[in-house]
């Protein structure tokens, strides 16, 4: 069944073939190693990016303390008739916020705001003052400082001038909803309701 070599230098040559396959071998495993190696390597960095970002989209919260919008009255087309009614509004909105535990610091002039309404929607950037497309903000507590939040106990006051936001150009109007959805520089997302009530009364500004 096998050929039975009796040359000595046959046998050589048969001998020097096996060694070369086998370096072969042990260079194609060592290939194969260090791919596999770096490939690992290059996976694992990526997962802890991954859960990284992850961690501080989940994390990384601003809570809301409370919010107060500005009465004013201003004159909108409430039916679409073509005629203006003088009706109530809010003007100004101040939102208190604050980051909640375990959240990073979070820096507002990277933030964005959505806001939503019946008629109008809308992405605020960072500003030093209001206007239809930015929000600006202001210190509410002792300590810390306006345009970022670093420890639990400081608060900042967001402003949102409403009269300039809503497309109805005087704010918005009594028993009307709103959302504002914080979003932070990690893309971690904070969502609060406004409501603004019925009736203002004699009130100067109102709890939403």
């Amino acid at each position: 069944m096998f050929e039975k070599l009796t040359d000595a230098d046959e046998r050589g040559q048969v001998g020097i073939g096996t060694l070369i396959v086998f370096i072969a071998m042990v260079l194609v495993a060592a290939i194969a190693a260090g791919v596999l190696i770096n490939t690992a390597g290059l996976l694992q960095s990526q997962a802890s990016s991954t859960g990284s970002d992850t961690q501080q989209e989940v994390a990384n919260q601003i809570s809301v303390v409370d919010a107060v919008g500005t009465t004013g009255t201003g004159s909108v087309d409430v039916d679409d008739d073509g005629t203006d009614e003088t009706v109530d509004v809010v003007t100004d909105l101040s939102i208190t916020i604050k980051k909640s535990a375990g959240s990073e610091e979070i820096d507002l002039t990277s933030a964005t705001i959505q806001y939503t309404s019946d008629s109008t929607a809308k992405t605020l950037t960072y500003a030093t003052a209001t206007s239809g497309t930015e929000f600006a903000t202001s210190l509410e507590s002792t300590s810390g400082q306006e345009d970022a939040l670093v420890n639990s106990d400081e608060r900042v006051s967001v402003q949102l001038d409403l009269a300039a936001i809503e497309s109805n150009g005087a704010g918005l109007l009594t028993g009307s909803d709103a959302t504002i959805k914080f979003v932070d520089q990690s893309g971690a997302t904070s969502v609060y309701g406004v409501s603004v009530p019925n009736t203002f009364g004699d009130k100067d500004y109102v709890i939403v």
